[in-house]
C-alpha cells in the first residue's frame, strides 16, 4: 500500500494557504465559472509534478504510510470496502449540506424526471391530460393521450423514492453512493483489491461529492449503477457461475433498459456477445449448470423486464411498443436521434419560446451532419468528457496508457469502451450522463495505468510511484478548496445551491401564503430556452402554485376562468431579478 498512499510533503497545507484568498480576484477575471476549476486544478498538477521531479530522493509520510496500512487490511475484505466508499459519499455530501445546501432544479430534463418522480410517489403510473394543457405544454413532457414525462421510467423512481423519505435529492444522494459502492465492488472483479478500494476513492473525490450527478435531479447515478452491475457481474459470472451473479447482471441490465436504453443496449451488446461466445464453448456438463445457473435468472429478470416496460408504455403513451421519448421527438422536434436520419418536417408551435429551442435545436442538428460540423463538436465532446471524468488529477495515469493497451486482461474492456464511444459519435447530441452506463470503464483503464505508472523511474527516482501516490492527495485538496471557495463566497464555480434558485424562492414564499396560486410566466424577446419556469407536479389542479405559460391578455381568459378563486399572479422571468407581481385581470373573477 506504500506505493499508493505515502505521502507528498505537506503541499496540500501550503497550497489551501495560497489559493484561499484572492480566488476571485485573481482567476475569475481569466476564465469562465466553468474553467475556473480546471484552471486550478491544473495549477496544483503542475507543482505537483515539478516537484516531484526535482526532488532528490523519495517523499515519505509515516502517518499516512500507517494510513496506508490501514487502507490495505480493509481492502482485503472486499464487502466492507464496498461498504466504505457508499458510506463515504454518503456522509461527506451530507456533512456539507450547511455550506453546499439542497440543490433546484433548472434543466428541462430535471423537471420531466420530476414530474415522473412525482407521479409515482403517489401510486400512479401516468396522470390523465388535462383540459388546459396548452397552457401548461412544456419540454420534454407528454401532454396527450396523458399528462407525464417523455423518460423512461428509472430516473422517476429513484427520485420517487427519495419523495417518501422528504425530498426528491434523497433519492439521488442515496444513488450516487450506490453507484460509488458499484464502481468499487465492479472494480474488484478486474484488479487487486487494494486497486479497487483506491478506485473507489477516486470515484468519491471525483463525482460522490460535487459535480451535476449528485448535485442536480439528473440521476446519471443510477445509470452508471446498473453500467458497473453488468461489468462487474461478468469476470465474476465466468469464474463462479453464481446464480447472485446473474441476478445483478440481470438487475443492471434492467437499470440500463429503463434509464438510458440506447447507450445500454451498446455497453450490453459487447458483454452479451462474449457471454454467448464462452458459453458454446462450454463442455456439456458446464453447458447445464451455466444454463440453469447464469441463463434461467437472465432470461427470468429480462422477460420480467419487457413485459412491465410494455405495459407501462402502454399506460403512458397508448402502444406497449412506443416510448414516451419517441411519442415527444415526433411530436415536437424535426431533429432525430441519431446523425443518418433525415430530418423530419416543419412543425408549428403555440408558444414563441417552444419554437425557438426546437428550432436551435435543428441548426445544431444540421450542423452535426456535415464533416466540419461533427469534427468541432466531436472535438467539444471530447473535452467536455476529459473535464468532467478526469481533469488534470487523473489525466496523469494516461501516460502509461501505451502499456496498458497491450495488456491481454484490458482488451475486453478497452474493446467495450471503444464500441461505446463509436455508438455514442452517431447520436445526433451528447451529453455528459450519455456516458454513464460505461463511466466505470473509465476508472478500471485508470486504474490499471497506474499499475503501471508506478514502476516509472527518472534518473533512479521512482517518479512514476510518486505520481501515483500524488493524485488522490490532489483530488483531497480539491474538494477543501472548493468547499472553502464556496464557505468563502468566491466564484470559481457557479453557485450552490445549484438549479433555478430564482423560480425556488417564488416557490417558498407562495407555499407559506395561505390561499392557492396561478402563476403565469411571461418571457421577454431575448429568453433563452433551456431556462424554463413552466413545469408542475402530478396533480395539477390540486396544486398549491399552477405554473402557466402567459399567452395574452385575452388568450389567458379561459386558464383564469378554469381556476377561478385562485390569486393570479404574473413573473416577468428575465427581469433582474426575476419580478412576480399581482396579475390585473385575476380581479375580474
Amino acid at each position: 500500500m506504500n506505493t499508493l498512499v505515502t505521502g507528498v510533503p505537506g503541499f496540500i497545507g501550503s497550497l489551501i494557504d495560497q489559493f484561499q484568498f484572492g480566488l476571485s480576484s485573481v482567476i475569475h477575471p481569466l476564465c469562465t465559472h466553468e474553467r475556473c476549476i480546471q484552471l486550478i486544478e491544473l495549477v496544483l498538477v503542475l507543482s505537483v509534478v515539478v516537484m516531484i521531479f526535482r526532488q532528490r530522493s523519495g517523499i515519505g509520510c509515516s502517518r499516512l504510510s500507517v494510513l496506508g496500512k490501514y487502507f490495505g487490511n480493509m481492502a482485503r475484505r472486499k464487502t466492507l470496502s464496498v461498504v466504505f466508499v457508499g458510506l463515504l459519499s454518503l456522509s461527506a455530501r451530507i456533512i456539507l449540506i450547511p455550506v453546499l445546501g439542497v440543490p433546484e432544479p433548472d434543466a428541462h430534463d430535471e423537471f420531466s424526471y420530476l414530474l415522473a418522480a412525482d407521479t409515482f410517489a403517489h401510486g400512479r403510473l401516468t396522470n390523465p391530460p388535462h383540459p388546459m394543457w396548452e397552457y401548461f405544454e412544456t419540454f420534454h413532457v407528454i401532454q396527450h393521450p396523458s399528462y407525464m414525462s417523455m423518460y423512461p421510467p428509472m430516473e422517476g423512481l429513484v427520485l420517487a423514492f427519495g419523495e417518501q423519505l422528504g425530498n426528491p435529492w434523497i433519492g439521488q444522494l442515496i444513488t450516487t453512493a450506490l453507484m460509488c459502492s458499484a464502481v468499487c465492488w465492479m472494480l474488484q472483479a478486474w484488479l487487486p483489491a487494494i486497486w479497487a478500494l483506491f478506485g473507489g476513492i477516486l470515484v468519491v473525490l471525483r463525482l460522490g461529492i460535487f459535480g451535476y450527478w449528485m448535485n442536480g435531479y439528473w440521476c446519471a447515478s443510477v445509470v452508471a449503477l446498473g453500467g458497473a452491475l453488468v461489468l462487474g457481474a461478468w469476470p465474476r459470472i465466468k469464474r463462479h457461475r453464481y446464480v447472485r451473479d446473474s441476478v445483478l447482471m440481470g438487475l443492471g441490465l434492467v437499470i440500463l433498459a429503463n434509464s438510458r436504453p440506447y447507450e445500454g443496449f451498446v455497453l450490453a451488446l459487447p458483454v452479451g456477445i462474449a457471454m454467448l461466445l464462452w458459453i458454446t464453448g462450454l463442455r456439456s456438463n458446464q453447458l447445464r449448470i451455466t444454463l440453469i445457473r447464469v441463463v434461467v435468472p437472465l432470461v427470468f429478470l429480462l422477460a420480467g423486464c419487457g413485459v412491465l416496460m410494455s405495459y407501462y408504455n402502454y399506460r403512458v403513451n397508448g402502444s406497449p411498443l412506443q416510448t414516451g421519448y419517441q411519442l415527444n421527438r415526433g411530436t415536437y422536434s424535426r431533429a432525430e436521434y441519431f446523425l443518418w436520419q433525415r430530418p423530419r418536417p416543419q412543425r408549428n408551435y403555440d408558444h414563441a419560446v417552444m419554437q425557438r429551442f426546437y428550432d436551435t435545436e435543428f441548426q445544431y442538428y444540421r450542423e452535426n451532419r456535415t464533416a466540419w460540423g461533427l469534427a468541432k463538436h466531436s472535438l467539444t465532446r471530447i473535452f467536455w468528457s476529459w473535464r468532467f471524468f478526469l481533469g488534470a488529477a487523473l489525466t496523469i495515469p494516461l501516460l502509461a496508457i501505451p502499456r496498458v493497451l497491450r495488456d491481454r486482461k484490458m482488451r475486453f474492456p478497452i474493446l467495450v469502451l471503444a464500441i461505446l464511444v463509436l455508438g455514442l459519435a452517431v447520436e445526433s447530441f451528447y451529453s455528459l450522463h450519455y456516458f454513464s452506463p460505461g463511466f466505470a470503464l473509465i476508472y478500471l483503464i485508470l486504474l490499471q495505468s497506474m499499475r503501471h505508472l508506478r514502476f516509472w523511474q527518472w534518473n533512479g527516482k521512482p517518479v512514476g510511484a510518486e505520481l501515483v501516490r500524488a493524485i488522490p492527495l490532489v483530488c483531497c485538496a480539491m474538494v477543501v478548496l472548493r468547499v472553502i471557495a464556496v464557505a468563502a463566497n468566491a466564484q470559481i464555480e457557479p453557485s450552490y445551491p445549484r438549479g433555478n434558485v430564482q423560480r425556488a424562492e417564488i416557490v417558498r414564499y407562495l407555499e407559506h401564503s395561505p390561499d392557492e396560486h396561478l402563476v403565469l410566466v411571461r418571457y421577454a424577446n431575448e429568453h433563452i430556452a433551456d431556462k424554463e419556469w413552466v413545469y408542475n407536479p402530478a396533480d395539477i389542479d390540486g396544486s398549491k402554485i399552477v405554473w402557466a405559460r402567459d399567452m395574452g391578455d385575452a388568450g389567458n381568459q379561459a386558464l383564469l376562468k378554469y381556476f377561478k378563486g385562485r390569486t393570479v399572479w404574473l413573473v416577468q422571468a428575465d427581469d433582474s431579478p426575476p419580478k412576480l407581481s399581482l396579475y390585473s385581470d385575476s380581479a375580474m373573477f
